[in-house]
């Protein structure tokens, strides 16, 4: 599929090389479904492969009925909706396995890039679209309104996109199971100190700052070449790892997908009350 022609995500490559790719399905506050994942796999092959690319700001697009900055979404998180596959095309389907619950085929395929990728998280940042985050973006900066939360726990399943490999490490395990397990709610900067964002800015400064870290990461700004050699070498002996990691996080989705605390977990968010969960 073109870039062009992206349905849950806008890919645009600028003059100067670089790319920002918005999560674009405002009316659910920029949720990723299975086939947004797909999206976001094909946006990484393209990147990695075209040689006028540099560097891609990730970001979430504004709604359009609101002018309140504090009111804007990076992404919601996971959309569990099947009915935005209708109508795709059945070799469209045939790539979307929804088995692999924890995106381990994106993940991979993003941690394994060789080219630098920047967050430019603009407002909530929940689930999938924060994990995303942390497993596949080199420098994360967040707009002084965003916050972030990893609700996994509160909806009665595991996490996933790898996050059960990185939060320990950034974190350290105490910390990153007391976010996990009490499906804490972190502030920008909350996520600064903890070391989960490089820079917390101004609203209305995010985009230009990350455009300016983004020129000093690609030539002529900046030494790509030795760059992308760095995130090679970081990366690389870490692959099997974060494969591993995702299996597991599979397991474990799958087993608790049918679960009745899930269900609960789900119904108690639509319904915005306190969950009561059975341990079945």
């Amino acid at each position: 599929m073109q870039t062009e022609d992206f349905k849950d995500i806008l890919y645009d490559k600028g003059d100067d090389g670089i790319v920002t790719l918005t999560l674009n399905t405002p009316k659910r506050k920029n949720a990723l479904s299975a086939y947004s994942f797909l999206e976001l796999y094909w946006a990484m092959e393209h990147f990695d492969k075209d040689p006028d690319a540099g560097v891609m700001i990730i970001t979430g697009a504004k709604d359009p009925n609101s002018n309140d900055p504090t009111k804007e979404a990076y992404s919601s998180g996971g959309y569990f909706s099947t009915d935005v596959l209708e109508g795709l095309p059945e070799e469209i389907l045939q790539q979307i396995d929804l088995t692999d619950i924890a995106q381990k085929r994106f993940t991979v395929r993003m941690f394994d890039c060789c080219k630098p990728i920047i967050a430019a998280v603009n407002g909530l940042a929940m689930g999938g679209a924060y994990t995303m985050t942390i497993a596949g973006c080199d420098l994360v900066y967040m707009s002084e309104h965003a916050w972030a939360q990893m609700p996994f726990s509160k909806l009665g399943v595991v996490p996933e996109l790898a996050s059960t490999f990185f939060l320990p490490r950034l974190l350290g395990f105490q910390k990153a199971k007391e976010i996990l397990y009490f499906s804490k709610k972190l502030t920008a900067a909350d996520c600064l100190e903890l070391g989960l964002a490089n820079a917390v800015l101004p609203h209305d400064e995010l985009l230009d700052y990350a455009r300016e870290q983004a020129k000093m990461l690609f030539p002529p700004g900046g030494a790509g070449l030795a760059i992308r050699e760095m995130k090679r070498i970081l990366h690389k002996p870490y692959i099997e790892a974060v494969s591993r990691a995702l299996d597991l996080e599979n397991e474990g989705l799958n087993k608790l997908w049918s679960s009745e605390d899930f269900a609960e977990g789900v119904m108690a968010r639509i319904e915005r009350r306190q969950p009561v969960y059975k341990g079945k």
